[in-house]
């Protein structure tokens, strides 16, 4: 109890006028520069100490924007004209640097929210944070993403694996990996990107296909998939429109089923809409399965101590390295004391376009399993609607003050 009382004592309070932007990644940056553009105050907390840390810290090195940079785009900056259309990692940050000094976003670092609460008694949010300070505000805008903690996990024997294991946000390149046999368990966009630069250094790379997973051709005549699917959603349904990219991809990539990998029943519109799950848009990695350079193997049953077995009965061995391209998760239900707008998973409970606005002044950016494009429409939503009560509340402020002034003037 001392020690509690103690702590209390040892926390400053922070007034915030105006918004608290939690995470100073695409998402809090692009509320922040929607707000600014409102005129209205917001303060920005990153627990690193920089911006886009995942992009930053926690990539490979040759990854680059899937889609066409102008579908990747945060509100009211374009990217520049001499960017190619799929600009890469380091552009990328480039960009988001030059848009937080283009905004004056200034995001406070090293400061990782600990808890938040709405506070019935003065209807308002306490948030308490690493840095021992509690800030106090009306509007708190989650915008930590869908990436905020890497998925790593259990498998059987993976303590008695006597080789290097690491998740993908630790892999860099294949440079270090040449010559040796490496096991990258997962199939989504990082496991194909992964296996396909273990191949440019000359690494053994075997991919551990679990379940089944759509891969389309990142172009088709020339032109992205995404784009395509785009335009052609203003005119068809999602399960129309699907048959026509599956029936493009069929011609451009042929069957994938015959090496390994099945795809879903569901087409890759509908389930990206439905489960939030990604197609796997293709830069060169099928034509290294094809080829035998990629092996693809069923799931892993247990680790060994110099490799695996798998689901199929087979073993393999000499396995040197394991990156495991598990994905990411929301870390939300770690410190948010919240029921009504986010789901167990750290996830907004209704599905988009709804899925933005809670109660009490509760928002959500960064969450709608749409990429950068999603982000930027949520961003746009809650910066309208936080400006339009901060002027109803600033006009009757400035009414009050009116009405105060002519009774002291008639005294």
């Amino acid at each position: 109890m001392a020690a509690n009382h103690h702590s209390i004592f040892k926390r400053r309070c922070k007034w915030v006028n105006g918004p608290l932007i939690i995470g100073a990644g695409p998402s809090g940056l692009a509320v922040g520069a929607c707000l600014k553009e409102q005129g209205i105050p917001f303060v920005i907390l990153e627990r690193s100490d920089n911006i886009a840390s995942l992009w930053r810290n926690r990539t490979y090195d040759r990854l680059k924007l899937h889609l066409p940079k102008q579908f990747c785009q945060l509100p009211n900056l374009p990217f520049p004209a001499d960017f190619p259309e799929y600009p890469s990692k380091n552009q990328f940050i480039d960009y988001l640097h030059s848009y937080a000094e283009r905004f004056a976003l200034n995001p406070q670092f090293n400061e990782a929210v600990k808890s938040a609460n709405f506070d019935e008694t003065c209807c308002m949010w306490r948030v308490r944070t690493s840095a021992a300070v509690e800030y106090i505000c009306q509007w708190l805008v989650v915008a930590t993403g869908e990436n905020a903690e890497r998925v790593v996990p259990e498998m059987e024997g993976m303590g008695e694996f006597s080789g290097e294991v690491i998740h993908a946000s630790d892999y860099r390149s294949g440079e270090g990996y040449r010559g040796k046999k490496v096991l990258v368990v997962g199939c989504g966009n990082s496991a194909m990107e992964v296996c396909l630069d273990l191949c440019h250094h000359d690494s053994f790379a075997l991919m551990v296909v679990r379940d089944s997973v759509h891969v389309l051709p990142r172009e088709i005549l020339g032109k992205s998939t995404f784009e395509l699917a785009v335009f052609l959603m203003k005119w068809f349904p999602v399960k129309v429109v699907d048959k026509i990219l599956l029936g493009l991809s069929w011609m451009t990539l042929g069957s994938t089923e015959k090496y390994g990998i099945r795809r879903p029943c569901i087409g890759p519109l509908e389930l990206k809409h439905k489960q939030g799950k990604t197609p796997v848009l293709d830069l060169g990695a099928l034509g290294k399965i094809k080829s035998g350079e990629i092996k693809v193997v069923p799931g892993v049953k247990r680790f060994l101590r110099g490799g695996v077995e798998l689901v199929d009965g087979r073993v393999i061995d000499g396995v040197d390295s394991v990156i495991l391209a598990t994905g990411y998760c929301s870390n939300v239900p770690a410190w948010l004391q919240e029921s009504e707008l986010f789901n167990k998973d750290g996830f907004p409970k209704q599905p988009f376009p709804y899925g933005w606005k809670g109660k009490s002044g509760l928002y959500a950016v960064g969450f709608t399993k749409r990429g950068l494009s999603g982000t930027a429409q949520d961003a746009v939503k809650v910066a309208e609607d936080i400006g339009r009560v901060w002027r109803e509340e600033t006009k009757q402020a400035k009414h009050i003050i009116a009405c105060h002034r002519r009774c002291i003037s008639q005294i």
